[in-house]
C-alpha cells in the first residue's frame, strides 16, 4: 500500500494532505482545530469527488453551517449560558468547547497512513478546562475505510478526569431533500433538547432498521440519539443523485446526533457525551460524561467508508 502525504498553506493557515494512492482516497485536515476540511475519492475519470459539505473550501459561505467537521472536547454541544462548574472550578466556553479554536501540534513521529494531532494543557486555560488532560486525535486509513481516534491521558496524580468529545462531520448532498440515512434495528433512545439544553424528557424507539424514522424538517432541532441496545452498528448515508454513499460503523458509540440546518448536508455526529441539561448538572454530573481515572487513558473511536456507485 502506498500513501503521500505533503504540506500546503492557504494564507495563514496550514494543512496536511494525506493520499492513498492504492484506493484512490484522499484526506485533507487544517491543523486550526484539526477539522477534517476534505475527503475525497477519485473518480473514473481521475477527478476527486468530495464528500464533506463545502468539501476543500475554507471561505465562509453567504448563509448557513461554515464547518466541515468540527472535533468536539473536551465537552460538546453546549454548557448553559456558556460556563459550569467542575467540582467547583469555573469552566466557560462556547458551543463545542475550545478544540475547534486551537492549532494543534502535528505529530511526526506516528506510522505511515495516518495523520495525528495533539492538545495538551500548555494548550488551553484552566478556565477552559482545568486539568492536565492530554489528547492524541488520529485519522487513518484502514484498507478502504477512514478510521477516527481519540486517545485522552490523564496526568492528574489523584484525581479522575471528566470529558465530553466527538466529531461532527457533515456529509454532502445534491440537496436537502436528496439524502438517505439509513439506520441499524435495535433499542434507541431520544433526549429531547427543545432549547438546545436536555428537558429531561425522552422516547424510546424499537427500530426495525431501514431509513430513520424522523421528519427531515426536524433536523435544525436535532435529534439526540442514545444507543441502548443496537447490537449491529453499520449506519449509511447515501445523496443517490451523486452517487455518493458513506458507510459509517459506531461500533461502540454511545450516542449519535442527526443535525442539518436545512442545506445539502446531514450531519452524522459520534458523541461521547450529552449537551447539558436545562436545568444544569455540575460538569462531573454531566449524563453521558466520561470519567479517565488517575493516570490513565480513554481510547475511543469509530470509521467511515466513502464509496462512489
Amino acid at each position: 500500500m502506498k500513501f503521500t502525504r505533503r504540506e500546503e498553506k492557504r494564507g495563514d493557515r496550514l494543512f496536511d494532505v494525506l493520499t492513498d494512492d492504492e484506493n484512490g482516497v484522499r484526506l485533507i485536515v487544517s491543523r486550526l482545530g484539526a477539522e477534517l476540511i476534505s475527503v475525497a475519492r477519485r473518480n473514473s475519470s481521475g477527478e476527486w469527488i468530495g464528500f464533506l459539505y463545502r468539501d476543500n473550501e475554507i471561505g465562509p459561505p453567504e448563509e448557513g453551517w461554515a464547518n466541515h467537521a468540527t472535533v468536539m472536547g473536551y465537552y460538546l454541544h453546549r454548557i448553559k449560558d456558556e460556563r459550569t462548574l467542575y467540582r467547583g472550578h469555573e469552566m466557560r466556553g462556547g458551543t463545542h468547547s475550545f478544540l475547534r479554536t486551537k492549532v494543534w501540534h502535528f505529530d511526526e513521529s506516528r506510522r505511515e497512513g495516518e495523520l495525528t494531532y495533539r492538545i495538551t494543557p500548555d494548550d488551553f486555560s484552566p478556565t477552559e478546562y482545568p486539568l492536565k488532560v492530554l489528547l492524541h486525535l488520529t485519522y487513518r486509513f484502514d484498507g478502504s475505510r477512514i478510521s477516527v481516534s481519540f486517545q485522552f491521558r490523564n496526568d492528574e496524580p489523584e484525581l479522575t478526569a471528566h470529558v465530553g468529545f466527538g466529531l461532527h462531520p457533515g456529509f454532502a448532498a445534491t440537496s436537502f431533500d436528496s439524502f438517505r440515512f439509513e439506520m441499524p434495528a435495535g433499542l434507541y433512545r431520544r433526549h429531547f433538547s427543545p432549547t438546545n439544553y436536555l428537558s429531561g424528557e425522552t422516547e424510546d424507539i424499537q427500530f426495525t432498521g431501514g431509513e430513520m424514522p424522523f421528519a427531515k424538517e426536524k433536523l435544525p432541532g436535532s435529534y439526540i440519539l442514545e444507543l441502548v441496545d443496537v447490537p449491529n452498528r453499520p449506519f449509511t448515508f447515501t445523496d443517490p443523485p451523486s452517487g455518493r454513499t458513506v458507510a459509517i460503523d459506531l461500533t461502540g458509540v454511545p450516542y449519535l446526533t442527526l443535525w442539518s440546518d436545512g442545506g445539502p448536508f446531514l450531519c452524522v455526529e459520534p458523541c461521547w457525551g450529552l449537551t447539558d441539561h436545562h436545568k444544569q448538572r455540575a460538569f462531573e454530573n454531566k449524563e453521558g460524561i466520561q470519567e479517565i481515572p488517575a493516570g490513565e487513558e480513554l481510547a475511543a473511536s469509530f470509521s467511515i467508508e466513502p464509496v462512489l456507485l
